[in-house]
């Protein structure tokens, strides 16, 4: 098993170097045909979001399709691949921050539906009740 890191993801789904795109397809395209295992992170995953949002000036459903793309690759192992996949969805459908939207996946699955925090973007999560501290 071997770790892919974020500059592989994004030269492959940027295609903005033809040579290295080539290079990586041909690492995911290994994976897909099982002869080889591969790792990333959520760390990773919020690391593309935001270099696709913030540099790339992407929007929110070209984000989500592209990471979706790479977590639905057969032999890619990622940690917490349902809640990244959940906290994309919120992400582009309420329009809030991507950290954000991992935290409330996060808070549902453990049951937590209250949050200290002085970011409105939770308010537009409906099952989560945002206070804030100085209140």
């Amino acid at each position: 098993m071997r770790f892919v890191d974020t500059n592989v993801f994004l030269r492959f789904l940027l295609n903005d170097d033809p040579e290295k795109a080539d290079a990586c397809e041909m690492i995911f395209q290994r994976a897909v045909n099982g002869e080889e295992s591969l790792f990333t992170t959520e760390m990773v995953i919020a690391e593309i979001v935001w270099v696709l949002e913030s540099y790339y000036e992407q929007s929110k459903g070209d984000v989500r399709e592209k990471l979706e793309k790479i977590l639905n690759t057969q032999n890619l192992d990622c940690p917490n691949r349902e809640i990244i996949i959940n906290a994309l969805a919120a992400y582009e459908e309420k329009n809030i921050d991507y950290v954000d939207a991992y935290n409330a996946s996060v808070l549902k699955i453990k049951g937590i539906n209250e949050v200290y925090s002085y970011d409105r973007h939770y308010d537009r999560i409906k099952w989560l009740k945002r206070f804030d501290p100085g209140e």
